[in-house]
């Protein structure tokens, strides 16, 4: 095999092999090795090639790498479980007040209090959820 066959090859490899890594080290060096199988068809001389894969892969971990992580590895915080019902709207069941009652939050009947101690809101009032206690949803009534 040649040398330009061989770096070829090993690029290739490492980057399928980046498929079950998913951090972009095995694609950029996967890059520098193609950039080094260019080199070995252009120069034919191995300390070169050696010298452009090393320099390739340093400089696409350094500068592409970080960018790319940016741009596909970072997401949004995305809240999930109760802290997801914070802000939604739902329909009062049985009547809230500040110490127990029931909304129903989606398709889900949930114990709730009220925000504003001492106040007393109907059962079929629109409510907001401003915090969730444990189980239990802190709402204020819409106005």
């Amino acid at each position: 095999m040649t040398p330009a066959l061989i770096w070829l090859v090993a690029g290739i490899v490492l980057m399928v092999a980046e498929v079950v890594s998913g951090d972009f080290v095995l694609l950029m060096l996967g890059g520098g090795a193609l950039l080094g199988a260019a080199s070995a068809a252009v120069t034919g001389n191995p300390v070169i090639d050696v010298i452009v894969f090393a320099v390739a892969s340093t400089a696409l971990l350094w500068l592409a790498r970080p960018a790319l992580k940016r741009r596909f590895l970072n997401t949004p915080d995305i809240k999930m479980g109760p802290e997801a019902l914070i802000g939604t709207h739902g329909v009062v069941v049985a009547a809230v007040d500040g110490h127990h009652g029931q909304v129903r939050l989606g398709g889900d009947v949930w114990s709730a209090r009220s925000l504003a101690e001492g106040e007393l809101i109907e059962p079929g009032t629109k409510v907001t959820v401003v915090q969730i206690t444990g189980a239990t949803a802190v709402v204020s009534p819409e106005i």
